[in-house]
């Protein structure tokens, strides 16, 4: 039995966010807007044909795979590259962090303030809807100024991911990336959800997490797969 940090889009958008997935069958996107992302039940022909549903033409398909796979005739792979999986339990999870205490909860009404700090920030794939997948914290300048942000993005029943942690440059270094990780990490314990996370192997942040708690569980595939002209 598949277990669902394999495929973790997948059970996503047919568990806790199916309400927001698109397409059917074997495959499901998330509103472009939201997450750039889709997913398959298992790599099969039929299961690309119904992927190529509901995805707009000349995009690409980004998919958390297992394994590195070549997709079926009709498709061109773009790019395919690793990524550690990270997770952490309460046992490992290091002590709370001072910064913890000053920050603040986000809501839609600070969804233009996340996309401009993740525009400078850049943590990776943002949208203006991107908010709407879980809980966000951060942290404010005392001129109100957004400039750290973290979040919730995938969701299984027993797992939250944790994403979009940035920091402005302007104030790295001040233990706010491990601040917001940190909280993040215990409210979803608390709730009884096991927090992980993906990073490119390259990322200094590897260490960070590590020195929160977080151990690598697996190493997956991101592909990029486009129908052929």
């Amino acid at each position: 039995m598949e277990d669902p940090l394999d495929n973790p889009v997948w059970h996503a958008l047919t568990g806790p966010h199916a309400a927001v997935a698109l397409g059917a069958g074997a495959a499901r996107h998330y509103p472009r807007e939201a997450a750039p992302f889709s997913a398959i039940s298992v790599a099969t022909p039929a299961a690309y044909a119904d992927l190529a549903h509901e995805l707009p033409p000349g995009l690409e398909a980004r998919l958390f795979r297992r394994a590195k796979e070549a997709p079926p005739p009709g498709w061109a792979v773009l790019s395919a590259r690793p990524i550690r999986q990270m997770v952490a339990d309460s046992a490992s999870l290091a002590a709370p962090h001072p910064a913890e205490e000053h920050l603040v909860a986000l809501g839609l009404n600070d969804a233009a303030d996340m996309l401009a700090l993740a525009e400078v920030a850049k943590p990776g794939p943002f949208g203006p809807r991107t908010g709407e997948l879980g809980r966000f914290v951060g942290w404010r300048a005392s001129d109100g100024r957004l400039l750290a942000i973290a979040g919730e993005r995938f969701r299984t029943p027993d797992h939250v991911e944790l994403s979009a942690i940035c920091v402005h440059p302007d104030i790295r270094g001040r233990g706010l990336g491990a601040a917001l990780t940190l909280r993040l990490a215990r409210d979803a314990l608390a709730r009884g959800e096991a927090p992980f996370l993906h990073v490119f192997p390259d990322n200094p942040a590897v260490g960070l997490y590590a020195r929160l708690g977080f151990r690598e569980r697996a190493t997956l595939s991101i592909l990029w797969h486009r129908r052929a002209s």
